[in-house]
């Protein structure tokens, strides 16, 4: 549960250094995602809420132990994650005019427009999300995990077996590891309906075919003496991950044009130094591997095992962040999205946080 809430806060982090240079790189992210001036996060929102998120956690960690320490027995104790996760689901839809609420609505918004993609126009913000939420599928599973745990009263018996093996978790596993990807996919559908770019439906090839390698490491994760298995997942990731790695260079980031004045770029740059972009290039590539290892199975103990997804998953979050970035540069130089009647993006002007 503390891995969840550290992730979320990650995530939220690199969220606020993405505001912070989209706002230094003069990239008008406010008019791109449509959001209010008045209204949207500035980068110090973002850095305290995440600073704020994270003390909560570690405070309800350190009563935890000091509880266990004095005395307490587990069953007493163990409910307090479960009031924390609470009165945290509480405060994103409470209806009072307080801490966000313009944000907060906004945040639940786009997630129902996802939740239900083929039925909804897609917007610039809703797949942008979407995307977000490919990158914390392992967030998703603590999620399913902490609210089976309580739902079901395990914290009481200290007894968890419904909800880490049987029919019920590899079901579940199976649906949480699809569903990010399914709703991107029928984003991609509703956008060639709208638009009839066949570029919308090689976009959601890419989402299938992280579905099926998706699959193929779930199923061998429980079948992991089976060679055949493990042939099927080198293949379907191999395939995913390149599917993924030109997509993001050629299509989200714009670059890898042979022809552009600047070699193997773009034309157009936001950043100055272009030593960056192909560091970026690398970055993210190594990245993109790291993550496909979470599911090539090292032979460490329990601990150590849930220690390394912890860290690969953080590692998949940062490439995210980073992918965030470069992903706004494109469409703030070159309007790719079609989302507005207009042929550029305003540059924007200045506003009270320009101090």
């Amino acid at each position: 549960m503390c891995s969840m809430f550290a992730l979320l806060s990650l995530h939220l982090f690199m969220y606020g250094c993405n505001l912070f240079l989209w706002k230094s790189s003069r990239i008008n992210y406010n008019f791109i995602f449509e959001f209010q001036p008045s209204t949207a996060l500035k980068y110090r929102d973002a850095f305290l809420i995440c600073t704020s998120l994270m003390t909560a956690v570690v405070a309800a960690m350190v009563i935890h132990l000091v509880l266990l320490s004095n005395g307490f027995s587990p069953q007493q104790v163990d409910a307090i994650p479960g009031i924390l996760l609470l009165m945290f689901m509480t405060l994103l839809i409470c209806p009072l005019n307080v801490l966000y609420r313009p944000t907060r609505f906004c945040f639940l918004r786009v997630i129902r427009n996802i939740v239900f993609s083929p039925f909804y126009k897609v917007l610039m913000v809703d797949f942008f999300m979407a995307d977000q939420l490919t990158s914390q599928i392992p967030l998703l599973r603590h999620m399913e995990s902490t609210a089976c745990y309580f739902i079901a009263g395990s914290f009481k018996t200290h007894r968890n077996e419904m909800c880490k093996s049987g029919k019920f978790y590899r079901e579940t596993a199976y649906f949480i590891s699809f569903a990010p990807y399914f709703w991107r996919a029928m984003q991609c559908a509703r956008r060639w309906y709208d638009e009839s770019d066949t570029n919308h439906l090689a976009n959601m090839g890419k989402y299938v075919s992280a579905m099926v390698a998706a699959g193929a490491r779930l199923t061998y994760a429980q079948q992991s003496e089976s060679k055949l298995w493990m042939a099927i997942v080198l293949v379907t990731s191999l395939v995913a991950t390149t599917y993924q790695l030109y997509w993001d260079f050629v299509k989200d980031w714009g670059l890898l044009n042979p022809k552009s004045k600047n070699p193997w770029l773009r034309d157009d740059l936001i950043v100055k130094n272009k030593s960056i972009y192909y560091v970026s290039i690398a970055f993210n590539f190594v990245l993109r591997v790291a993550w496909l290892e979470t599911v090539m199975g090292f032979h460490v103990g329990p601990f150590e095992s849930r220690l390394l997804d912890f860290f690969l998953a953080s590692l998949e979050v940062i490439r995210r962040g980073h992918w965030n970035f470069y992903r706004l540069e494109n469409e703030h130089l070159n309007n790719v999205g079609k989302f507005r009647a207009v042929l550029a993006v305003p540059l924007p002007f200045r506003d009270i946080d320009s101090d």
